[in-house]
């Protein structure tokens, strides 16, 4: 009688294994599309990197949850991580591990130095990219898998010079750039557009992305008498340059690109942070199309506040799933002609669509400024690139 008992408890627990094991939601009907992310995850730009993949992330999730058919299968989005370390040699190497995962197409990196690089490697495989860097030559290389997650340094570049000239009346300016592909970049950009708006680059320097004193060149500086400072390059530099200038009493005021627009910045640069400004792609986040929705869900999820590049992180992995959708089809050749033809509304714009080279089409810069402590918007300026 006991064996009896033990034999149907046996076949009951082998049933209800066997249902799960032949269920409609069995693996053979999932299919599982990997997509490529890689920044700087650890090292002193890691809150970039660390922003840029929640905001991916939160967009996989979001997918995974609508249950997005491709290929005939339901897909499962998975995120393939990688550190490049904001290294262009590291960043070479795991661009080729990532191609070696078999991902379908790539989210990152986050700098343009990286980008550049790994993008050969991405485009080799014929894997799309939509990255965060913002160096012209990104898109210039005549890539048709290279597209953008936000604004681009010409354009970017073009408002700061504009704003340095017309809005702060500074007419001879000095510029400093740390010869990463991105500060470098965006600092030939504000001189062609100071140049073009009736003001003069009156000196040039040039420092590195892992400097932090910067006395001698603000020296020579402050000896040249220049009405405003632009410098390009990261917020690990540009907060102790800010102080610096404050202890050589240095009354122009400093300029700089989306990478000062952070806490970080604030941090380093303590009380001498104010009337600090900073050009950032894009309009703030209370402005963009699904900006509170966006704050909400992300808050919710990460439990900490979004930083700059969490929007377009997760509009950047939006725009390549949409794509995917259209195309019915996770491949690459499949739904490569999708993305370079999307026209979507998303978290950051009403109008996201790219160019021929893949840069996006609306151009929307914001200019903020450091008062009591606190970056606040000076003025947004939006138009159509040509």
């Amino acid at each position: 009688m006991q064996s009896n008992k033990r034999f149907k408890l046996l076949a009951a627990t082998a049933a209800v294994i066997a249902g799960f094991a032949f269920s409609p939601a069995q693996a053979a009907d999932v299919t599982v599309v990997k997509l490529g992310f890689a920044a700087p995850l650890t090292g002193p730009q890691s809150h970039y990197g660390e922003d840029m993949k929640n905001g991916l992330t939160l967009a996989l999730e979001e997918a995974n949850s609508q249950k997005i058919q491709l290929d005939g299968k339901q897909a499962k989005f998975e995120l393939v991580t990688r550190d490049d370390q904001a290294d262009p040699r590291t960043a070479v190497q795991v661009a080729q591990q990532i191609v070696d995962e078999s991902v379908q197409g790539v989210l990152g990196h986050f700098n343009s130095g990286t980008t550049i690089p790994a993008s050969s490697v991405y485009n080799d495989a014929g894997l799309p990219q939509i990255a965060m860097a913002t160096s012209p030559e990104y898109t210039d290389q005549g890539y048709d898998t290279t597209f953008r997650m936000m604004t681009s340094d010409t354009q970017q570049g073009a408002a700061a010079g504009q704003f340095i000239v017309n809005d702060l009346g500074a007419k001879t300016v000095a510029l400093i750039d740390d010869r990463t592909a991105y500060g470098q970049g965006l600092a030939d950009q504000v001189a062609k557009a100071v140049a073009a708006a009736g003001g003069k680059v009156i000196t040039r320097e040039y420092t590195t992305d892992k400097a932090n004193d910067f006395t001698a060149i603000l020296t020579n500086i402050k000896a040249k008498e220049p009405a405003a400072i632009f410098f390009g390059g990261l917020d690990a530099q540009s907060g102790p340059m800010r102080r610096q200038m404050a202890t050589l009493d240095i009354k122009a005021p400093l300029v700089s690109g989306e990478m000062t627009r952070s806490d970080t910045f604030l941090k380093l640069a303590g009380d001498a942070a104010n009337g600090t400004y900073a050009s950032l792609a894009g309009v703030p986040l209370r402005q963009m199309a699904a900006g509170e929705k966006f704050e909400t869900d992300y808050k919710t999820r990460f439990k900490v506040n979004p930083g700059v590049y969490a929007p377009y992180a997760y509009d950047g992995a939006w725009n390549m799933i949409t794509a995917m959708k259209a195309a019915g089809s996770a491949k690459p050749k499949a739904y490569l002609p999708k993305l370079a033809a999307l026209s979507r509304t998303g978290a950051t714009s009403q109008n996201i669509a790219y160019d021929k080279k893949g840069d996006l089409k609306e151009i929307s810069v914001t200019i903020y400024e450091v008062k009591d402590g606190k970056w606040e918007m000076v003025k947004t300026m939006v138009s159509k690139a040509n």
